[in-house]
């Protein structure tokens, strides 16, 4: 794959992918026409929070398979027009997460401690011992909002320094907030109680400005902390609370507007604390990140599950090789189903059953449901397939179940419209060898080959001679072929494995015998390996 680089990563991720065998452009600080003109005929782009991944970089890159984040936060990724492109948004969320709460920690102590400004004085000559009382963390409330990876890391540290730790996420469980010692509460519990308030959330519509004049107020004569994205904190209104003496102080990373803006308000306030994004700036964390999104994106080349996609399912890399074999043979019984249903479909249903219940199949479902979308000509692959169903208005329905007739495991795909349905039903033999078994109930035993004939018919003598026939005919050889049937002299449907495609001229030659209820040629585009 090509893969372009535009914001600049440490050397041992462009290593790993060289080293992967991908081609590797770098070309930092490119936007506008030269962002699109680079990005034309990648295959994979890596970028930090420098590059604005918008619809246009997506729309002037029709071969992108994924982009990779080096690092936690995509505020500058359109993920939902990466979505609708089919394009893999991954990110790098664990590399990073020691040294930003690490960073979060030292901002903590240098704002409660006044260290900054008494290093510059110091500096500058003065001996101002007598003009800093610092604050000791010991016995205070520390306010997390946000308790994922980096909040949790924070609350760890600071509570083994005795600190008190409430916390505000919607999104996390009471179990876990206990296992880290941790109050579940409010966002205005935790402003109220808070003597320390640190941000660990995304910047997102519903975090922007969450902290404001009114929430600063409930925080008279504690410290904020924000390592985590500018935007979140209303920075003018932290300002003001500071410079009037409400809030104590506030130490931050983050910024609404990068580089920050030499008129910033926060400039100007003494007992506010500044660094320039270094959250995630230590060897250690560039590395890791680096090294993190190069690995996604030979995964991504290489079909295997994305580990940190953020718009795609995901599967852990050592269920894998269990799922593997089920995710081509979904795709494959999707494909079929839909060329064997004449109707407008409105629902999908994936069903699970024998030991392939067991494991994690989101990656199977919306594999599924790529194969029942493909033969439609829509643009389609596993990262957007569910969102095209959602935006389709086709409800998607996912079971399982434990038992399996006949089988260790059964997928069954069935596309329906609320009042006829299709189904067709996949499993392995011998481990990884892909078998159709049953076809609206039909039992047959059909390799899901490239080119197939399924022909429902009369169960009279001479059909299948008669089909055999016009085959012969037309040059298209039958590589297998398995009859089933109702009753005898009732309804019975034949599948062809067949060399070769079949014409609308064949086709309509075989429709036209009155024995024949029904022909369907199904395209599979390949076989499945």
């Amino acid at each position: 794959m090509k893969v372009l680089i535009t914001d600049p990563i440490a050397d041992a991720g462009i290593d790993r992918l060289r080293d992967d065998g991908h081609e590797v452009e770098t070309a930092y600080d490119v936007e506008g026409e030269a962002l699109l003109d680079a990005v034309a005929d990648a295959n994979a782009l890596v970028v930090r929070s420098g590059t604005e991944v918008t619809e246009d970089v997506f729309e002037a890159a029709p071969d992108l398979l994924i982009v990779g984040r080096a690092g936690i936060g995509v505020d500058n990724i359109d993920i939902d027009a990466a979505t609708d492109h089919g394009v893999i948004v991954a990110n790098a969320p664990e590399g990073n997460v020691r040294a930003a709460s690490e960073h979060t920690v030292a901002m903590a102590f240098a704002t409660a401690r006044s260290i900054p400004q008494a290093h510059i004085r110091l500096k500058d000559g003065e001996w101002a011992k007598g003009d800093y009382l610092g604050t000791e963390v010991n016995g205070k409330t520390l306010g997390i909002v946000g308790l994922g990876r980096v909040g949790q890391e924070v609350a760890k540290r600071l509570g083994a320094l005795g600190m008190d730790l409430v916390a505000y996420d919607p999104y996390i469980s009471e179990e876990r907030a206990d296992q880290l010692g941790a109050e579940l509460a409010s966002l205005e519990e935790a402003l109220d109680r808070a003597d320390f308030l640190t941000i660990h959330t995304p910047l997102t519509p519903e975090t922007e400005n969450l902290i404001g004049e009114a929430e600063l107020a409930q925080m008279e004569g504690g410290y904020v902390v924000n390592c985590a994205r500018g935007g979140i904190i209303d920075e003018a209104a932290l300002a003001d609370a500071v410079d009037d003496g409400i809030v104590a102080g506030a130490a931050i990373d983050v910024f609404a507007d990068e580089p920050i803006d030499p008129d910033n308000p926060l400039l100007d306030v003494d007992d506010v604390i500044v660094t320039p994004h270094l959250g995630a700036s230590t060897a250690a964390a560039q590395q890791n990140v680096a090294t993190s999104v190069a690995e996604q994106i030979s995964a991504a080349g290489a079909g295997r599950p994305v580990a940190n996609a953020l718009n795609a399912p995901s599967i852990d890399e050592s269920a894998f090789p269990r799922v593997k074999p089920y995710i081509e043979l979904a795709e494959t019984a999707g494909k079929i189903a839909i060329q064997l249903f004449d109707e407008r479909i409105e629902s999908v249903s994936v069903d699970y059953a024998g030991e392939i219940a067991d494991e994690d199949v989101e990656f199977v479902t919306a594999s599924a449901l790529k194969g029942v979308f493909e033969p439609l000509e829509w643009q389609v692959n596993a990262v957007n397939a569910p969102s095209i169903a959602e935006e389709r208005g086709i409800d998607v329905v996912e079971s399982k179940t434990r038992s399996s007739e006949d089988f260790n495991s059964l997928v069954t795909v069935e596309v329906s419209n609320g009042e006829e349905s299709v189904s067709v039903c996949g499993t392995l033999f011998a481990g990884d060898d892909p078998r159709i078994v049953r076809i609206d109930g039909y039992r047959v035993d059909a390799i899901p080959h490239g080119h197939m004939l399924v022909v429902r018919n009369n169960d009279t003598p001479g059909v299948i001679g008669f089909i055999g026939t016009v085959l012969g005919d037309n040059d298209v050889n039958i590589a297998g072929m398995f009859n089933a049937r109702e009753t005898i002299g009732g309804e019975a449907l034949t599948v062809y494995n067949l060399d070769d495609p079949v014409t609308d001229d064949v086709r309509a030659t075989i429709a036209a015998d009155e024995r024949i209820i029904e022909p369907y040629y199904i395209s599979l585009n390949g076989t499945i390996e």
